[in-house]
């Protein structure tokens, strides 16, 4: 099989089972919220928590392959990861005049999305340091 067919084929299903996650956690919050978009708010923080590691991982040379990267990074995050429903989201709130609402979910998304990104980052780092044995 040529090697960009198999990359696609890792993409999509990577991006398969994203979207299962992201479709299940959203009914998960449907549970629980309150009227709010928490399920996309959490899609985000975890994808963001998910891509700093494997980018974080990536950055380590042959920790992952550059095919199981691409299905971890652009398939899996790229289908469990929902900004443009963030961005509907917010619209939505915005057209109902919910400036505030608006605003400090855009503004939670951004930051605490850096902040989950960086959370990864550091969890490889800490695990390399203090458990690296299972690295080397």
């Amino acid at each position: 099989m040529p090697q960009a067919l198999t990359i696609s084929l890792l993409v999509g299903f990577g991006g398969f089972v994203g979207a299962l996650c992201r479709y299940g956690l959203s009914l998960l919050s449907q549970r629980f919220s309150f009227d709010w978009p928490a399920g996309t708010l959490a899609a985000n923080m975890i994808g963001c928590l998910c891509m700093g590691v494997i980018m974080a991982l990536a950055a380590r040379g042959e920790a992952l392959s550059p095919e199981l990267r691409l299905a971890l990074a652009t398939g899996f995050c790229g289908g469990f990861t929902t900004m443009s429903s963030m961005i509907y989201e917010t619209s939505e709130m915005l057209r109902s005049h919910e400036y505030f609402h608006a605003a400090m979910y855009s503004l939670g998304t951004i930051v605490l999305s850096m902040v989950m990104f960086i959370f990864g980052i550091l969890a490889v780092r800490l695990t390399i340091k203090f458990g690296g044995a299972l690295w080397n």
